[in-house]
């Protein structure tokens, strides 16, 4: 493809993928009230845990509503995953054939799962940073949490772990493409686990250890698995290439 049709496909993926997002955002706009009451729990929690005053607090006019559109994209950049995973596959593989479609189903049917589970992962280990953190305040004080922050800071730690759970998929679609070996992934892995648990140390709190392991090891498990399965496909490829070789009569010695 010329640079031109390249740029044509890039629009493409990204108004389906962009429309995907509002028809979710819809959606996210009606469950937007029980997940502003679901993220009021972890504050309730911290108020019983440390026996001080903790709420969340709208310091603006508008910020209860931007809060909400805030909440409305989250939900829809979820519940529109399959979408917009799948347009990344569709332009980073144009015209596919019918293999590469199959690969294509493939793709969407593991990291879709991934990316929720990593965004499961996020909710559950929130609720324990957000105790943990705010139990270095002295004992008297009290807890007014702007919601915009509080928000913030659960976005961004939910959709964090979510991509990361969904990059050794990545790793396997470069392979599929040809572009990486799988001799390069495994080379590349004490870079890969140092890298994994820089992640999990920065997305955790220094003192909770635990939740940095919880997230570190599936995270390391995946990125073997990725290897894995670039490896059987990289087997697979060479086994073509050299039946094609003998039916050409060149030599495979």
């Amino acid at each position: 493809m010329s640079l031109g049709a390249h740029l044509i496909e890039l629009r493409k993926r990204l108004f389906l993928a962009a429309l995907g997002i509002v028809v979710g955002m819809v959606v996210g706009w009606i469950l937007s009230d029980a997940v502003l009451q679901a993220l009021t729990v972890p504050i309730q929690e911290l108020s019983d845990a440390q026996g001080r005053t903790a709420s969340l607090n709208f310091t603006d006019i508008s910020s209860a509503f931007d809060l909400r559109i805030q909440i409305a994209f989250t939900v829809g950049v979820v519940i529109s995953s399959p979408v917009w995973l799948y347009q990344i596959w569709a332009f980073a593989v144009p015209g596919m054939k019918r293999r590469e479609k199959q690969y294509a189903v493939g793709f969407v049917l593991s990291a879709v799962p991934l990316f929720l589970a990593g965004c499961a992962a996020g909710w559950f280990v929130m609720p324990h940073m957000v105790v943990l953190l705010t139990g270095f305040a002295p004992q008297d004080t009290t807890a007014l949490i702007s919601a915009r922050t509080y928000y913030d800071f659960v976005l961004k730690l939910v959709l964090a772990i979510g991509i990361a759970f969904v990059l050794p998929v990545f790793l396997v679609l470069l392979n599929f493409a040809g572009v990486l070996t799988a001799k390069a992934i495994l080379k590349s892995w004490r870079i890969a686990i140092l890298v994994i648990t820089l992640f999990t140390a920065i997305a955790t709190p220094a003192a909770d250890v635990m939740s940095m392991f919880l997230l570190a090891i599936p995270m390391v498990l995946l990125y073997f698995g990725a290897a894995g399965i670039a490896y059987l496909h990289d087997r697979r490829v060479a086994k073509k290439n050299r039946a094609i070789d003998a039916e050409l009569g060149l030599d495979v010695a």
